[in-house]
């Protein structure tokens, strides 16, 4: 029997009051079902808000190095079982072992950078234009916040919403995708051996239509942070702004690559593949569109197609693997729906574009990293989020040309150039319509103590990771003080 996982609200491991639950299935061999999870409904998460509610007042008094110290406790607790972590990881999600042990890392470094800034906090001290006044600013918790974490990060991400709440004094309701709940769970059973008062953190798992209403609608939530689709996004957006929530979105990616013909073409295929097609695609910062000069175009995609055919698909927990699988049914078909749209509207396949079957694979979602040639900005291989492994080749006469395309989609969360010319680089930098900006390196690959962000229809909201993370958690009031009376 597999393993039987419990919602934690008020400090207790407790079963759904729904009574139901729902597997956790391994994508790369579909008959494991790495554990069961809780089905929750809105009873439970009335609960949740319960809990967090009368845990705030005590959490937010608490001086806020003292809150990070049970952060920098649960970042040793979650090293000690860092690999038994990274393969629940790869076994819920997909992704190799190395990939795994390497997020489950960058969630240990989140910990610890924001224990940290509880020993900062930053506010300012301002100069009044009066005499014998002392100005200055503080900074104080918005109360319960929620935060709606989805699969394809699952430590790191819930990490980094996690840590900048607690530390600024909120206690929190986390519901993690339901598709890779086990992570999130590591990250919550540290935070309560490292001693977290019982309500400060409660964790909750089912499905976003039978909870998230639930969520949203509590009367105690004061924000919500949401990482996921843009069709969900926007809805939450819709329903929260109606009770003037504070609301943070990460949403969809359509990331460019642009490669100009002064760019090593070794260098140039080697980022593409790691940006394009490692994690399976599944990045919100992955590059889908490579937009290369027309110079350089047809030895470039010789080289990339040699690269891709040498990568190893296969079960993520296994040594040499590159490339796992998709993370369920829905997503292999989603990919393969717009291989297939591409094709329909005269896109050339380059390589890639199957379903891989035989041995092994028959047990899970796996498919062959795919690149299409002939792309044009119109087609929807172009201007839709795939999220997964399918990488469009378009064509730039020049520069000018490359930066029209990039800049041509509704999306704005990263973008990345290859070349030398520190020219035309500046010129990117200040050009591309893009939250996250890379040069010389791939489109995905961020680091924790610096801001994350998009713009256009990909963010809305404050920026997550970083110093300014607390800002979305925090709310500032100003003081005017007269010393002498």
């Amino acid at each position: 029997m597999p393993c039987q996982y419990l919602n934690f609200i008020g400090g207790q491991w407790v079963p759904s009051r729904t009574q139901r639950t729902f597997p956790n299935i391994n994508p790369a061999n579909t008959g494991e079902v790495v554990g069961e999870f809780q089905a929750s409904g809105p009873e439970d998460v009335a609960a949740a808000f319960a809990a967090a509610e009368s845990a705030q007042s005590a959490w937010g008094a608490l001086p806020a190095p003292r809150r990070g110290e049970y952060l920098f406790k649960a970042a040793e607790i979650l090293e000690s079982e860092l690999q038994a972590a990274a393969a629940d990881m790869t076994r819920e999600e997909g992704k190799t072992l190395p990939e795994a042990a390497g997020e489950v890392k960058r969630a240990i470094n989140i910990l610890r950078y924001f224990g940290g800034e509880g020993s900062r906090l930053f506010s300012y001290q301002i100069p009044s234009e009066r005499d014998n006044v002392f100005c200055f600013t503080m900074r104080k918790p918005l109360g319960v916040v929620a935060l709606i974490t989805p699969w394809n990060f699952p430590s790191a991400i819930p990490a980094w919403k996690l840590a900048p709440a607690l530390v600024a004094g909120n206690t929190v309701v986390l519901k993690p995708a339901s598709l890779a709940p086990l992570s999130a769970l590591r990250l919550v059973q540290a935070l309560e051996r490292a001693g977290l008062p019982a309500g400060v953190v409660n964790y909750v798992t089912g499905g976003g239509g039978d909870i998230g209403d639930a969520m949203l609608e509590h009367a105690s939530l004061r924000a919500i942070s949401f990482t996921g689709s843009c069709e969900v996004g926007n809805r939450l957006y819709d329903k929260a702004t109606r009770r003037r929530l504070r609301v943070q979105l990460e949403m969809g990616g359509k990331n460019p690559t642009i490669v100009l013909a002064d760019a090593n073409l070794d260098f140039a295929a080697a980022t593409l593949v790691n940006a394009a097609f490692f994690s399976t695609g599944q990045k919100c910062t992955a590059c889908s569109r490579a937009i290369v000069e027309r110079a350089i175009y047809e030895p470039l995609v010789e080289k990339l197609i040699a690269r891709t055919l040498a990568l190893k698909i296969g079960n993520g927990l296994e040594a040499g693997i590159d490339i796992g699988p998709t993370v369920d049914a829905s997503q292999l078909k989603t990919d393969l729906d717009y291989i297939a749209i591409a094709q329909r509207e005269g896109a050339t396949l380059l390589c890639g574009g199957k379903r891989l079957t035989g041995g092994a694979y028959d047990s899970g979602f796996f498919i062959e990293p795919t690149i299409f040639g002939g792309v044009n900005a119109g087609m929807r291989i172009a201007q839709e989020e795939v999220f997964g492994p399918v990488l469009a080749m378009m064509v730039a006469e020049d520069f000018n040309d490359a930066m029209r395309l990039a800049n041509g989609i509704r999306f704005g969360l990263s973008a990345s150039i290859i070349s030398n010319d520190m020219s035309r680089v500046h010129q990117f930098v200040n050009r591309i319509e893009a939250g996250l900006i890379t040069v010389n390196l791939p489109t995905a690959g961020v680091e924790y103590q610096l801001p994350f962000g998009g713009t256009k229809e990909s963010s809305f909201g404050m920026r997550e990771q970083g110093p300014l993370a607390l800002d979305f958690y925090t709310e500032s009031r100003t003081v005017y003080l007269k010393h002498t009376v």
